[in-house]
């Protein structure tokens, strides 16, 4: 080798050549050792990765519609249940959603079911209704006439109380004085105060002081209660009334399942007595109207009922045991007592026992 040849080879040597090979580096050897034996493509440095999603067929829809359907759940709880055959919705046994609002339709047909003493509201839309208290709709309360908010969820919770009292409390079923319902009404209302006077103390009421317009009464001697469930359905209302007034409306069916005392065995006949109420509650200023802390003026109170009796008022109800073909009825007049969509029908109530009853087309 020249001395020019030599010279020229330490110069490239040092300064290297375009296209000469490299010796890679332990770091670019680490590497590309990784690729060989992985057939993928290597994770950035420093980037995330997210795992790849299961499909599922249809769960994303689903999840859409349950989601939307949960929603309107919340916000309209009677027009839901209205998509899914009217407003009291289940079939003999299957729970129906509370009356928040005026149903626009009857209850659907059940089946042709007798009622028992195991289940006294077979074949009834009771069946589906909530027991006791639990069915009569309280709505949300808001400062209203001369009544703060506080004030008014509190009357709303004394409204119920009397209807309690004066529907379901046992011992007024069993015909004893309703104490508790008498203590929430304005002992300073004379007509009320002379009505209940005369309507527990007359051995044969007139129509016009029956105790039923406002009680619920059995003589133990003639029925029974079936269990210790009384089945409900109704709400309460509410607006400002006369002189600041909050006035409570009650609209509420009671349905009582009674059999004849002693009446114990398998083929014991179980009659449902409807009762729907309606109570026009006034709670009063007390600087505007002369009442007691915690007491409510009445302002109106009808009632309707089936298997109640036909005959002249007792004070008491007189379920039809073995005679439901016997008594008096207007074959004119059809009525289906578990109907709550039409307003309540006063002449068929205890003001007009003297014609007879209309036919009811269910119990």
């Amino acid at each position: 080798m020249s001395d020019e040849e030599w010279e020229r080879f330490l110069r490239e040597s040092v300064k290297g050549v375009d296209g000469a090979p490299v010796e890679p580096s332990a770091r670019a050897r680490e590497v590309e050792r990784r690729l060989r034996e992985s057939s993928g493509q290597p994770a950035g440095w420093r980037t995330y990765s997210p795992a790849r999603p299961r499909r599922r067929k249809g769960w994303y829809a689903a999840g859409l519609v349950a989601g939307v359907v949960l929603l309107a759940v919340g916000l309209f709880p009677q027009q839901v249940v209205g998509w899914f055959g009217g407003d009291d919705g289940g079939r003999d046994g299957a729970s129906s959603a509370a009356e928040s609002r005026g149903p626009r339709e009857a209850p659907g047909a059940e089946p042709a079911l007798r009622p028992t003493l195991a289940e006294p509201f077979r074949g009834s839309p009771a069946a589906g209704w909530a027991d006791g208290a639990a069915g009569i709709t309280v709505p949300p309360a808001r400062a209203t006439g001369w009544m703060g908010t506080a004030q008014v969820e509190r009357a709303l919770r004394q409204s119920r109380d009397f209807l309690v009292a004066a529907g379901l409390d046992p011992r007024v079923l069993r015909g004893e004085r309703p104490t508790t319902a008498i203590a929430l009404l304005n002992p300073h209302q004379n007509d009320v105060q002379e009505y209940l006077h005369s309507a527990l103390s007359a051995a044969a009421p007139a129509p016009a002081t029956d105790p039923l317009l406002l009680f619920s009464r059995f003589r133990p001697e003639q029925a029974r209660l079936v269990g210790d469930v009384v089945k409900t359905r109704g709400r309460l209302t509410y607006q400002e009334g006369k002189r600041g007034a909050v006035e409570v409306t009650a609209d509420v069916t009671f349905v009582y399942p009674v059999t004849a005392p002693g009446d114990s065995g398998q083929d014991a006949e179980v009659v449902r007595t409807i009762v729907r109420r309606k109570v026009v509650m006034s709670w009063d200023d007390p600087a505007k109207v002369s009442t007691e802390p915690g007491t409510m003026s009445l302002v109106s109170y009808a009632l309707d009922m089936t298997n109640g009796g036909c005959s002249a008022p007792t004070g008491y109800f007189v379920p039809p045991f073995g005679a439901a073909g016997k008594q008096p009825t207007d074959r004119a007049h059809r009525v289906d007592p578990y109907d709550r969509s039409k307003p309540i029908d006063t002449d068929n109530g205890t003001a007009a026992r003297s014609a007879d009853c209309a036919t009811a087309i269910r119990s």
